[in-house]
């Protein structure tokens, strides 16, 4: 499949169709090269790879580093804590340094919105968004969105249940986008203090367990309450959060009941978003996640192009 470059990734919005299905299409080999005994291609042999993180990560940031490794780039880490960051370098100032270290592509995690976007407009180096404020985190979306294609092949008419943290989650609007550009129904699940006030109108807004099995999901997509982005407490306590919307091992029942599929970014807050009994639940996708994020990640770097001039 042809695919005209493009030099960054920032966004799901911005993605056409045709876009979206070559890295699902071109993740499903790179996924089939975990099983060889030589798991790395040449693909990306004499290129820099750096992960620039502002913030703390271990998922994301490690898979990156794995999918440039079995793509047999170099990989380097922008230390921050040691950086001239802590002294009060300017984002600008931190991309001109990486720029003149040529390196071919950066992977950016900020607090802030739009910094990606920023940075890519500073650089040749094809930027690729690893999560930025509330804003999005387009490869945790195609690695969702790879994930269930695995199990229902065809997405369409499937319904996804979000839940949780809606309002601070990056996650909930780059994944709720593309399972919806890909034909699936989408609804949430949350306290009204962390629901958004606007949603699509498309998409239902349960306040409840009872209302949110009853619109019938095929998945249940937990979202981790995402505390360090709270200026002050949505609701009482961590405990009554689970009580309420949690899930319970009584809800894990009722997903083994209807064969539902569950779903978690991680990290998991253990006995918040869910037991340890709904960890062990046999229709988990969770792990699967994590090992589809290389292979979605390697079919990222693939497909960038740096220095690629956009139309």
């Amino acid at each position: 499949m042809s695919m005209i470059p493009r030099k960054d990734l920032l966004d799901i919005a911005s993605l056409t169709n045709e876009e979206i299905e070559f890295v699902l299409a071109n993740a499903v080999p790179f996924k089939d090269l975990f099983k060889r005994s030589v798991k790395k291609v040449p693909t990306l042999k004499g290129q820099t790879v750096l992960t620039l993180f502002y913030e703390p990560s271990t998922r994301t940031r490690s898979s990156f580093e794995v999918a440039a490794n079995r793509l047999s780039a170099d990989v380097t880490h922008f230390d921050i804590e040691s950086s001239s960051v802590v002294k009060g370098e300017s984002v600008l100032d931190t991309v001109e340094t990486l720029e003149s270290m040529r390196v071919d592509y950066i992977v950016v995690r900020h607090k802030q919105s739009g910094i990606p976007g920023f940075i890519a407009k500073n650089t040749r180096a094809s930027v690729i968004n690893a999560g930025d404020g509330w804003h999005a985190h387009p490869t945790q979306a195609l690695l969702d969105a790879f994930t269930l294609r695995e199990k229902f092949k065809d997405l369409r008419g499937a319904r996804a249940l979000i839940v949780g943290d809606i309002q601070h989650s990056r996650v909930a609007r780059s994944t709720s986008l593309i399972f919806r550009r890909l034909g699936m129904h989408v609804a949430y699940l949350a306290p009204g203090s962390i629901m958004p006030r606007e949603t699509p109108p498309e998409i239902p807004r349960f306040g409840n367990w009872d209302d949110a099995f009853a619109w019938k999901p095929d998945v249940i997509y937990l979202l981790r309450v995402q505390s360090e982005r709270m200026d002050e407490p949505f609701f009482p306590s961590a405990s009554e959060y689970h009580k309420n919307y949690g899930l319970t091992d009584a809800r894990v029942e009722v997903l083994k009941e209807r064969g539902l599929w569950l779903m978690h970014p991680g990290p998991v807050n253990r006995g918040v978003e869910i037991t340890d009994q709904g960890m062990n639940y046999e229709k988990s996708l969770i792990n699967q996640q994590v090992e589809n994020g290389i292979a979605v990640r390697m079919s990222v770097l693939y497909w960038l192009k740096p220095g690629a001039i956009e139309s």
